[in-house]
């Protein structure tokens, strides 16, 4: 079993199940969406993201693609929770919560593609 491999699942797997549990939930109820596990998906994608850089081949180019874009979507998500409760101080807004859960969907979606490319990886895996 290749240690490395694990991990590297791992992280991928939990980013897209965190952003899941983020996501999921009334899209305009802040109750359903909690800054800290906003936090903990940016987190993780990082932490996969830089996982991902040093595979030279076409895979790892998407994976890494898909991370990258997981991660623009976060960081534009947690900008947008920044500026609405600390700059311009209007709070979670229907419409502001609404944008912020949008853009974490959108990271979700290349989360999904990750998670699938690593399935397909795997299973042309020979032994």
């Amino acid at each position: 079993m290749n240690r490395e491999k694990v991990w590297f699942s791992f992280f991928m797997i939990l980013a897209l199940t965190l952003n899941f549990g983020f996501f999921y939930g009334e899209i305009n109820d802040a109750a359903h969406h909690n800054v800290y596990e906003l936090f903990a998906v940016i987190v993780v994608n990082l932490i996969a993201t830089i996982m991902k850089f040093g595979d030279r081949t076409q895979m790892g180019a998407m994976l890494l693609a898909t991370s990258l874009v997981a991660m623009v979507q976060l960081i534009a998500a947690s900008i947008v929770w920044v500026f609405a409760v600390h700059i311009q101080q209007t709070g979670l807004t229907p419409s502001n919560l609404s944008t912020i859960v949008a853009l974490s969907g959108g990271a979700m979606v290349a989360n999904i593609i990750s998670v699938i490319l690593l399935m397909i990886e795997t299973s042309r895996f020979e032994h």
